[in-house]
């Protein structure tokens, strides 16, 4: 989910971390099936400060006429070790790309709710947990996303 929503690994990594930090300092001691709905919550909550201080940067950075986009991973221009046929290999991938595309593509909600139900596999009343909203409006968030993803997705997946 974080990865989603920042679109870089090494960002999403640290924001998981930090958020697994802060469950084990401030809710260490409730009881294990509270830490699932809590551990989303609080990373939505990083998710959301990401954001901000992300919007500060960009706007003193162009302010500055500055770009930090320059960064690029050489590991990434490496070949992939892979060994599927490569029009398979184009095939998933073309389809991965097609369903990150496609989740970028929701609002918000509708995205928290389809990550937080199907990958991560909470339940409806955990997810509202970690959503802070009413299991209706979760119900109805996943629901419209699975719509969305069906008809967006319908070229790639039956």
């Amino acid at each position: 989910m974080a990865q989603f929503a920042t679109g870089n690994r090494d960002e999403a990594l640290d924001i998981v971390q930090d958020a697994m930090l802060a469950l084990a300092h401030h809710y260490g001691r409730r009881h294990p099936d509270e830490w699932g709905p809590l551990f989303h919550r609080i990373l939505q909550s990083r998710i959301r400060d990401w954001y901000r201080r992300r919007r500060t940067q960009h706007r003193w950075l162009a302010w500055l006429g500055t770009n930090d986009d320059d960064d690029e991973d050489p590991l990434a221009a490496l070949p992939d070790p892979d060994t599927r046929r490569p029009e398979e290999q184009l095939g998933y991938s073309r389809a991965g790309t097609a369903l990150e595309t496609a989740l970028g593509a929701l609002p918000v909600r509708q995205q928290q709710a389809f990550l937080l139900r199907t990958w991560e596999g909470l339940d409806v009343a955990a997810t509202a947990a970690a959503m802070g909203c009413s299991e209706g409006s979760v119900k109805t968030h996943y629901s419209r996303a699975v719509h969305t993803l069906r008809a967006l997705l319908e070229d790639h997946w039956p």
